[in-house]
């Protein structure tokens, strides 16, 4: 990836989170990073900061990186709702949300967590 790219999907990943912060500062906030192998998820608690529950595909065998993407985001529904969270603000950290993004969160829906 070039410099500039990656400049410019800090400067979409900086504007979308202000907005998510003045939108629903009282929120659990998804967060969604992606490289090129490997897709990260993880739950973060509004007030402090701090990272709840995470997961990532690297533990996952089976499939390709979408369905991997996917299983990421039923990984992070369910550690959810172990910690009683049914609703979180989806942060796609500057990234599209197209492919593995977007698996992640209808994976994270299918399991019951509203965006």
């Amino acid at each position: 990836m070039k410099p500039k790219k990656i400049l410019d999907r800090l400067k979409r990943a900086r504007k979308s989170k202000a907005k998510l912060l003045v939108s629903s500062p009282d929120k659990h906030r998804l967060i969604v990073y992606r490289s090129s192998c490997h897709i990260y998820a993880q739950l973060i608690e509004p007030a402090t900061g701090n990272i709840i529950a995470a997961s990532s595909d690297m533990k996952v065998k089976k499939g390709n990186k979408v369905e991997k993407a996917e299983q990421v985001g039923k990984d992070i529904a369910k550690a959810a709702q172990e910690k009683k969270i049914t609703e979180v603000c989806f942060d796609r950290n500057g990234f599209k949300y197209h492919g593995r993004v977007k698996a992640v969160a209808e994976g994270a829906r299918g399991e019951g967590l509203k965006f």
